[in-house]
């Protein structure tokens, strides 16, 4: 059977560091970076890693969608 994404959706939660956590939605994999950068890279690796058995499988489309939890407080 060969098997191939179309597209992974990887929601993306800044932490109170300043680090970002990757959770992809329809896959177990989840990864995290310090930084933007590093995080991208990190979600690539943990990609490659998850369909190590299979790297034709990788490929397609992988977004990231930045979940930005911010509260305003008001005085």
């Amino acid at each position: 059977m060969r098997y191939s994404i179309r597209e992974l959706i990887f929601e993306i939660t800044q932490e109170s560091d300043g680090g970002y956590v990757a959770e992809c939605l329809t896959e177990p994999i989840v990864t995290q970076g310090d930084d933007w950068a590093s995080m991208r890279s990190a979600v690539d690796e943990a990609v490659r890693g998850y369909f190590f058995d299979a790297p034709d499988a990788a490929r397609g489309r992988i977004r990231l969608h930045l979940v930005k939890n911010e509260i305003l407080d008001k005085v």
